[in-house]
């Protein structure tokens, strides 16, 4: 299953703590396909698409939520990693 498939089906805490694990491999494996390789650029991208948020639950038919389940969270580390 490859990273994307494996953060759209994160539900669980335990399933976020491996979607981490596997998206470090994932990055060391195979870092031309992330934009963001070092933290610093990791948590800005991060927090600029955190704040912009809004656009991509209206694209996914999804509410704005107060507070983010494991799955959105798994979402935000996908988009993290390529967001500019």
């Amino acid at each position: 299953m490859d990273l994307n498939d494996q953060a759209h089906r994160v539900r669980t805490r335990e399933e976020f703590v491996q979607f981490l694990a596997d998206a470090v491999t994932d990055l060391r494996n195979r870092p031309e396909e992330w934009e963001n390789v070092t933290l610093e650029n990791f948590l800005d991208a991060w927090g600029a698409w955190v704040g912009s948020m809004q656009g991509w639950c209206k694209n996914q038919g999804r509410e704005l939520p107060d507070q983010p389940d494991w799955n959105l969270v798994a979402a935000m580390v996908m988009a993290a990693r390529i967001y500019e």
